[in-house]
This record gives C-alpha cells, structure tokens and sequence, in this order.
C-alpha cells in the first residue's frame, strides 16, 4: 500500500503483483515513465480502469507499449460494479464499459415520461440487481428521489447501448452541455478531440453565453508543441458547429480530487465569465 500514487515508486513494484486497478490520470502517468516496459509488467495479469472514462488513445498507447488491453467497467458506491467489458482481451472495446454484470438491469431512458430509449439514443443511465444498496441511511428524500417504485435506481450518469448491449457512458447528467438548444456530451468531444497532436488531457466543459445559453469549453493539458487552434481544426472537419469548441484554455495541470478524477465544477467556476464579463 502507497500513501499515494507516484509512477516512480509504482513502477518498479509491478513485479511484485498480478492485478493493478487505477483510475486513467495512473496511466498516463506510468506511459510517461520511461521503464513502463513489457518487461515491467511481465507478471501482470489484468489491468483495470474505471472512476473516469479513459481515453481511446491512452489505451492504444497502452496496448503498444505494454501488450495489455486495459479492461474498462462501471460502477458506483451506490452498486459496487455495474458493466465490465469481458476478460477475454479480444473483447475489449475502448472507450466502452462492456455489458451488465449477471443479475444486473440497465436501462437507458429519456423524455419527461423517462420512456425507455432505442440502441445508439443518448439518456439516463437506471439500473436494478442484487448489487445494488437498499437506499440512502436515513434520507428519505434522497431515496424518493434516487429510486423509483419498481426498484430502479437513478445513476445520475448518461449514456446509450449498442445493438449488442454494450455500454458507453456519455456523461454524467449535471455535465451535460445545452447550447443553443442542442445537446452536448462532453465525453463524446473528449475522446474525440484527444487525438489533437500534443494533448495530454482534455476536459470539455460547459459555460454561461449571452447568445447560447451555454459555450462549449475545451481545456486541456500539453505537451510544448502543441497549437490550440489543432483544436478547432479538428472540430470544424469532425464536429457540428454546435459541438464545437468556443474557448480553447491550456492549463499546466487540472484540478482532481483524491481519487484522480477532474473537478470539472472548479474548472467550471475558473472560466465561468469567459463570454459574459
């Protein structure tokens, strides 16, 4: 057990396990570590990354360095696990989280009936199944508003399902983008626009605009070639207008909590006033 992750220390223990777990900021920090080789992670068994969606291109960079496709699944306090994408590494599709578990329901659903959405439809992620908690210790208004009378369960996340049943997290709900009157999921302009040569990470994030309602905000974090206007280039050959960027912000470093994932309400906050000052 570490006090904290640090690639440096982790990477030499590698060794010494079989199963390593981390959220994707872990990964992108051992792919910057010049002795993640496939020597280093000969006696690992599994890879695993959840908590955050991981970008495509980290894990193909993963995969060429190491040998490993790392197995993406979804979960959550509420449910423990949710969806994994299979053991078998053939079988691992990136920026997907696989299939419900055994026993596990999900449903994807929209609408103010919240109806029940066709394959490849964006909407609310609800689920119900023996891993799920009994509700929320002594808040009765959390449980009337997280659960619904049959069981099912509110995860506050979006997302849709292929015609197969495999799962792809859009976002969470409070980070949807409405700009304009359309829709933006941030995660879909994430894993998009990380292919820009030189961005090391990415956050899209949405803002208030006079005109919009809502700007959609790109922040990223880079390497020392990179040129913010590869952003645009980008989004206006692969993006409808209203997904593309307004503001393109680079910052050192993001703000994360304990468990690496990004504060996208501070980064909010820090380029709240971008067009309305």
């Amino acid at each position: 057990m570490l006090p904290r992750f640090d690639a440096a220390r982790v990477v030499p223990l590698l060794g010494e396990v079989s199963v390593f777990m981390g959220v994707p900021t872990f990964y992108t920090r051992l792919l910057d570590h010049p002795g993640m080789t496939r020597e280093a992670v000969a006696a690992i068994r599994l890879f695993v990354s959840g908590s955050a969606p991981l970008l495509p291109s980290v894990f193909e960079a993963f995969e060429a360095r190491t040998g490993h496709r790392i197995l993406e699944r979804y979960g959550m306090t509420e449910a423990v696990m949710i969806t994994s994408n299979p053991y078998d590494q053939a079988g691992r599709i990136p920026g997907t989280v696989g299939f419900p578990l055994p026993g596990v329901s999900l449903r994807i659903v929209g609408g103010a009936d919240r109806a029940e959405l066709p394959c490849g439809e964006v909407g609310e992620i609800e689920i119900s199944g023996p891993n799920l908690c009994a509700g929320y210790w002594r808040r009765p208004e959390a449980n009337a508003e997280a659960f619904h009378a049959d069981g099912y369960f509110i995860t506050g996340d979006t997302g849709f399902r292929d015609d197969t049943g495999r799962v792809t997290i859009a976002g969470r709900s409070k980070d949807l983008i409405i700009s304009g009157g359309f829709n933006v999921y941030p995660a879909e302009l994430e894993i998009l626009l990380a292919e820009v040569p030189g961005v090391t990470d990415i956050a899209v994030i949405g803002v208030p605009h006079p005109d919009f309602g809502e700007a959609v905000v790109a922040v990223v974090t880079a390497d020392a070639g990179f040129v913010p206007a590869s952003i645009n280039e980008l989004a206006r050959e692969r993006l409808a207008r209203f997904k593309q960027p307004k503001a393109v912000f680079v910052l050192p470093e993001f703000p994360r909590n304990a468990m690496g994932k990004v504060l996208k309400a501070e980064l909010r906050r820090r380029f709240g006033g971008t067009f309305t000052v």
